[in-house]
């Protein structure tokens, strides 16, 4: 697959997440799950619309920008093009649309501060969980940014599906009784980035990624982390 330097600079372009993030990322992914129970009071308190880990309902497509109530794309201006976080509380849902913006950039229209802007949009404003360290590390640095941007580079992305790695989904099965105190959901994600640059450069990658997702209780769903690599 033929691609430009810049695009492999940014593929390794990857920064370790703080050590108490992780701690409190992977204690409340792994050791405070949310668990059938737990779902339970989840999905009452959303009025039924959540999912149950066996059977998720199917979240609407991703790759659709937010959209205003007249149905036109709305990434704000503060944000460039990165998409706005859905208003939703299915944790697959919004681990599809998080991986999307995630995997989705345009230097053509967007500067750096405009995309960790957007980014930091979805993030929870939990602080004890929060792992925006970790998140921003996926932006390049301002000097790359900016040769993409000379390059007019730009990705977009489709999610094929996500769903709750095996690990995840074991640990609600050994423990089907205790309450989650954070409602943060494991998600992997896996789909395909495409990439293309001036000059009629361009080229597309399978992706997968698993993301810790907040989901409390009467509230729209949140990204935490980028989690550590979890068995799917």
């Amino acid at each position: 697959m033929k691609r430009s330097r810049t695009t492999a600079a940014l593929h390794r372009h990857t920064t370790d997440w703080s050590a108490n993030r992780r701690v409190a990322v992977v204690t409340a992914v792994l050791a405070l799950l949310v668990t059938v129970a737990g779902l339970a009071a989840y999905v009452t308190g959303r009025g039924d619309q959540g999912p149950k880990p066996s059977a998720p309902s199917a979240p609407a497509d991703p790759s659709v920008p937010f959209t205003d109530k007249e149905g036109k794309p709305s990434p704000g201006p503060d944000r460039g093009s990165v998409a706005a976080p859905p208003q939703i509380a299915d944790p697959l849902a919004f681990g599809k649309a998080a991986a999307a913006m995630l995997w989705s950039y345009d230097t053509r229209t967007t500067t750096r501060d405009q995309q960790l802007a957007g980014m930091r949009a979805w993030m929870t404003d939990e602080a004890k969980y929060s792992d925006w360290s970790g998140v921003q590390a996926q932006v390049p640095d301002p000097v790359l940014w900016s040769r993409m941007g000379d390059n007019a580079q730009y990705a977009t992305a489709t999610v094929g599906q996500a769903a709750f790695p095996s690990a995840f989904k074991q640990a609600l099965a050994d423990n089907p009784t205790a309450l989650s105190e954070a409602y943060i959901y494991a998600v992997t994600a896996t789909g395909k980035q495409s990439i293309t640059w001036k000059g009629g450069g361009g080229g597309a990658e399978d992706r997968s990624v698993t993301l810790a997702v907040q989901c409390r209780p009467s509230a729209d769903c949140a990204l935490v982390s980028i989690a550590p690599r979890v068995a799917p």
